[in-house]
């Protein structure tokens, strides 16, 4: 039987910096999380955490890395094959950000611009020697990508329903169904119902 430690977004943040500090030269961090979970702000605390102990460190969201919308919806707005397999261009990820940085020295924060649907034209930057990109969003583990640590964020169904607003509620299944048939072990699993009453899973 797993045994649960109680954390907090504070805790689990200086956590995972403890363990990224001790690990030298260029590194990538998965937050895996539904958008209900809000993987993204987990992730800008750890930068934040990572910045204050000297480490370089940046946060890229999923959502910076969608497809176009001719690609997401193609086969209706609220299809849940499509968000599993066409939403989130994870190819571009892998090229882009964790190859890029680790063979080239190089990354690019945004791809596609969700809310214009067009290029986010953000320029390419360079990658210092130190750097810790921290990626978050929904549906990372499972996906073939090289990352040095990650974390899951698992969201009980009923938490993920109330978190989660009503018209995007057709996403829930597509998270739910990818991670049961995708069950890569993430460095760190928590419990994230209640983030200020969270529990780390041991």
């Amino acid at each position: 039987m797993p045994t649960f430690t109680p954390t907090s977004p504070a805790a689990l943040a200086r956590l995972v910096a403890d363990e990224l500090v001790e690990l030298p030269g260029r590194r990538v961090l998965a937050v895996d999380g539904a958008d209900a979970a809000e993987p993204v702000e987990l992730g800008r605390r750890i930068v934040e955490t990572l910045s204050d102990r000297g480490r370089s460190a940046a946060v890229v969201s999923m959502h910076d890395y969608v497809r176009p919308a001719s690609l997401r919806m193609e086969y209706g707005r609220d299809d849940e094959w499509s968000y599993r397999t066409a939403w989130f261009d994870y190819e571009a990820v892998r090229r882009e950000i964790v190859d890029a940085m680790r063979t080239e020295g190089r990354w690019l924060p945004a791809l596609w611009d969700e809310e214009r649907d067009r290029s986010a034209r953000a320029a390419i930057r360079a990658a210092q020697a130190d750097l810790v990109l921290v990626l978050a969003g929904p549906m990372l583990l499972g996906r073939g990508l090289d990352f040095d640590l990650a974390i899951r964020l698992e969201l009980s169904a009923q938490a993920a329903l109330r978190r989660t607003p009503a018209e995007q509620r057709w996403t829930l299944p597509a998270v739910r169904d990818h991670t049961a048939e995708h069950p890569e072990e993430a460095t760190w699993t928590v419990r994230w119902d209640h983030p200020d009453r969270a529990a780390l899973r041991g």
